[in-house]
């Protein structure tokens, strides 16, 4: 309606002068910042991405053009998940250096993000410099973890609805366990915890997890194909000996009791049975949990190699290391790690 309001502003600004040229410079700079603020609502809207990714940073300074990721993920590879199921809202740099080493390594896969904290139907991401780095990544997708939905059709389904189940000690590790057996079960791919560094590709291990050691399975990395029925075993014992109040009764004890039936085993050993592989150790837990301050040591490149030659992605132990100060750069083990496996998530730590 601007254009046929013209006239009448030209006429009263030719007897009113002063106080009329005010009000039209304020019609005028209100209309452009409506234009400015809603157009800018808008526009994510048709970039297709689950989440539009703001762009704060320059992908080719973060990201070599020699990746070639062009042609983006393909639909014949299966997902990597990485879940979030609390409402953090801003990712540490273990976060993105978990997506972006995975992103590298999986160049033909999507990389999916989901996160609790996420409003479903919004399409704006919080203003945090990891989402901006991760939209330099075209097969990463950051999207909402909508658990009523992820659980329906499943044993979950009516665990999950249980009143005062948000109160219970350990709720969010036992909710990340729930998400991560069922994303198995309903899609297959590969699950990650956010405290990995992806070094090769893992697609080629089908049907798998690893053993951390002391007897124990760890579910911080699954990988498998969907509806496999070692995955409904787990949902099944999931809900028939749930027991809330023992930590990791849903999560490595589950996966090991499961696997000791499957295989009618006493003792877990590196193996595959009946179709189902836990991996030795040093494949994706090379580092004991028991020693996780190795991370923090110094190490030199040939005994990095030396001791990383048969592992394909190294758990930090979040919940032991995350206090511990690293600095960078140095020779400390993890230090190299973020600097070779995620360079850009590297550069943004030592810039800051």
């Amino acid at each position: 309606r601007m254009p046929s309001c013209l006239p009448k502003l030209t006429r009263v600004v030719l007897s009113h002068k002063p106080w009329a040229l005010l009000i039209l410079i304020f019609v005028f700079v209100s209309f452009a910042y409506h234009k400015l603020y809603w157009g800018n609502l808008e526009e994510p809207k048709s970039r297709g991405h689950p989440y539009s990714l703001s762009a704060e940073i320059s992908c080719a300074h973060y990201v070599p053009s020699s990746l070639d990721m062009a042609a983006g993920p393909s639909p014949s590879t299966g997902n990597v998940f990485f879940v979030e199921t609390s409402e953090q809202t801003t990712p540490s740099y273990l976060f993105s250096c978990s997506v972006e080493s995975a992103a590298r390594t999986h160049p033909g896969s999507r990389v999916v993000v989901l996160m609790k904290g996420l409003a479903k139907g919004n399409t704006s991401l919080p203003k945090h410099w990891v989402f901006s780095l991760l939209s330099c990544f075209p097969n990463v997708e950051i999207r909402p973890l909508d658990l009523t939905e992820l659980f329906s059709g499943t044993p979950l389904a009516q665990w999950y609805l249980q009143p005062l189940r948000h109160q219970e000690p350990h709720f969010l590790p036992v909710l990340s366990d729930a998400c991560r057996i069922v994303l198995m079960w309903k899609f297959g791919g590969i699950y990650l915890d956010t405290d990995f560094i992806v070094l090769k590709n893992l697609q080629n291990l089908t049907n798998a997890l690893g053993i951390q050691g002391d007897d124990v399975l760890n579910g911080a990395f699954l990988s498998f194909k969907p509806k496999h029925e070692f995955m409904e075993l787990c949902m099944q014992d999931f809900v028939q000996n749930y027991n809330a109040w023992v930590w990791g009764h849903q999560g490595p004890e589950l996966l090991t009791r499961v696997f000791k039936k499957w295989c009618s085993l006493r003792t877990i050993k590196s193996m595959s049975c009946k179709g189902v592989s836990a991996l030795a150790p040093e494949a994706v837990y090379p580092i004991p949990w028991q020693d996780w301050k190795k991370l923090f040591e110094a190490v030199s490149a040939l005994e990095l190699h030396k001791l990383l030659k048969n592992t394909y992605a190294v758990h930090i132990w979040n919940k032991l290391s995350h206090g511990t100060k690293l600095e960078i750069p140095s020779q400390a083990l993890l230090a190299q790690l973020y600097s070779q496996f995620c360079p850009a998530t590297y550069a943004k730590m030592k810039l800051d």
